[in-house]
């Protein structure tokens, strides 16, 4: 295997270990978020972008030279009679593996790359979909809470009202018994003085 499909088949084997990672169960989507904000992220963050792109670019481009040379390889006809060159026939069989083998390794290691982005988009919106969440019944709880303690405010002004109420009843029952308590001495003593004056009247 020469030098660069050695560097793309180490660049695979990083790949899917990262992906492994960021797939365990036990890791929240919070915990990576607090990882992927953290402040070094900001300063090669235009090195992550440029490198993303350059490294799409060249595998694209060993992903396409892997698919010529197998379809060179794969078309190639040799006789395995042949006198002259009685080792062609596996040279040119072990050239197609070769080319099977990178059009492979490109190919999964462009797809892995790609995957391995979306899942970090992915986890970063769960991971803030997680916090709106909790946020949300946090604010949810606290209004519960504000609207039972306003039921037990309404209630108890319902219950001092209804207080009020009797008592202000009682109060006004108590003043028309003053009230007809006073007019009826009052028409006693009128009465009184009527007769008393009638029958001065008598005498004289």
């Amino acid at each position: 295997m020469t030098l660069q499909w050695t560097a793309v088949a180490l660049f695979l084997y990083v790949e899917i270990g990262i992906l492994i990672l960021l797939c365990l169960p036990f890791i929240s989507a919070q915990r990576w978020q607090i990882i992927f904000n953290l402040n070094i992220w900001n300063h090669v963050a235009w090195l992550w972008k440029r490198g993303f792109l350059a490294m799409i670019i060249i595998l694209i481009v060993l992903f396409l030279d892997a698919v010529r040379e197998v379809r060179k390889y794969s078309g190639a006809q040799i006789s395995k009679d042949s006198k002259t060159y009685p080792n062609m026939f596996d040279h040119v069989h072990m050239k197609l593996f070769r080319s099977q083998r990178n059009l492979y390794i490109s190919g999964f290691a462009l797809l892995l790359w790609l995957v391995m982005q979306r899942v970090i988009k992915l986890i970063n919106q769960l991971a803030a979909a997680a916090n709106t969440n909790s946020a949300l019944h946090v604010q949810i709880e606290d209004a519960n809470q504000s609207a039972k303690k306003y039921m037990e405010e309404i209630e108890q002004l319902k219950q001092a009202l209804v207080a009020h109420s009797k008592q202000t009843v009682t109060d006004i029952k108590m003043v028309v018994a003053h009230i007809g308590c006073a007019a009826h001495s009052t028409e006693y003593a009128l009465q009184h003085d009527a007769s008393h004056e009638g029958f001065h009247c008598a005498i004289v």
